[in-house]
């Protein structure tokens, strides 16, 4: 087996395998790295080969810590992802040599690999990786438990895994007449946008840039691994998403809605809709992704998972973050200043729960 770096005539190689082995995700492919390019951040390829054939892959994205001049951090968001378990250790081994070589303070990853996986925690531990102490809510980069529906099924079936309550809301909003399309343009972004800031008034939370979501237009929709969808009444929109697509997984990654017209159950149509556009794609699996795992009701966000449980999604919890730290002091004064960063980049207008 061979570790090796990938350049871009093996673009397309990558996303392949992405899109076919177990964990893969739209975050590990080079389209989200040319997204993150334009955010600060440079992306690097490392692929496993035996016998010319790609056994285990994964993205970093690198960039400088504002807080930390000089320094600078990795991170794999959704990897590494392998096939293989031999080509799993040769990735790690590889990843700790070329970490060591540029001199990141550490290297992150947090693989979609459902819990407890011992076989590939008792990897990363090997290759010299730490697990990374989190709460249950949605302290990490990317969340720990998400939400996710079977879809190897007729429609009929997985309607009939609905709560009653989401079934009645899902054909209400059709019996009153509440439609969703698939936008087809960047211009369609507007539309979207302008729900985005609506939301983002009303709930107190920080957004990005229009131009984030016209960048996002061009290196994920544009390829085929986004799609934009509108819930309208009347020819007026109500709420919108933007859904993710590699290989057999859909997820969906932006909401938005407006306060008008709630009574119509936009938000329902909209996920049902979304839905059975990825069982038409040949989808196994629609997640929802992130929700708390405190699941007791007074919980502030057990509202989100109600939501999603609502339409039959199951919880997974995944095994986390796991650290390779390469310059020990500096990472200990990361870890001290991290809450600050997550402050100036919120102020920056980020919003703090979308993918990184």
């Amino acid at each position: 087996m061979e570790f090796t770096a990938c350049g871009p005539a093996e673009r397309a190689e990558l996303t392949a395998f992405l899109s076919e082995a177990p964990g893969g995700d739209v975050l590990q492919t080079p389209a989200w790295a040319d997204l993150k390019s334009r955010t600060g951040w440079a992306g690097r390829h490392y692929v496993v080969r035996q016998g010319g054939r790609v056994r285990a892959a994964v993205t970093v994205l690198c960039r400088s810590l504002p807080l930390l001049k000089g320094c600078r951090i990795g991170y794999a968001p959704r990897g590494p992802v392998a096939d293989d378990p031999a080509a799993l250790d040769e990735l790690l081994r590889g990843l700790g040599r070329q970490a060591r070589a540029e001199r990141l303070v550490f290297l992150k990853v947090d693989p979609a690999v459902p819990a407890p996986a011992p076989d590939f925690t008792a990897a990363l531990t090997r290759a010299g990786f730490s697990p990374v102490r989190r709460g249950p809510g949605f302290e990490g980069v990317q969340p720990r438990f998400v939400m996710r529906l079977a879809l190897d099924r007729s429609e009929d079936e997985v309607m009939a895994g609905f709560s009653p309550k989401t079934r009645y809301n899902v054909r209400l909003a059709a019996r009153k007449g509440v439609a969703v399309r698939e936008e087809t343009g960047p211009e369609d972004l507007v539309q979207f946008y302008e729900l985005l800031e609506e939301t983002a008034r009303r709930d107190g939370f920080a957004i990005r840039s229009f131009r984030y979501y016209q960048d996002l237009w061009e290196c994920l929709v544009e390829p085929g691994l986004a799609r934009l969808f509108v819930a309208e009444y009347e020819g007026k929109p109500l709420a919108g998403a933007i859904l993710f697509h590699l290989g057999e997984t859909a997820w969906y990654v932006y909401g938005a809605s407006s306060g008008r017209r709630r009574e119509l159950m936009p938000n329902h149509a909209l996920q049902w809709a979304m839905i059975r556009w990825a069982m038409r794609q040949g989808c196994t699996v629609y997640d929802f992704r992130g929700v708390s795992g405190d699941l007791d009701p007074v919980n502030p966000l057990y509202g989100l998972y109600r939501f999603k449980k609502g339409f039959g999604a199951a919880l997974v919890e995944y095994v986390g973050e796991y650290d390779l730290v390469c310059r020990p002091l500096l990472h200990r004064a990361y870890v001290y200043l991290e809450p600050a960063c997550r402050r100036l980049r919120s102020r920056s207008g980020r919003r703090t729960e979308a993918p990184e």
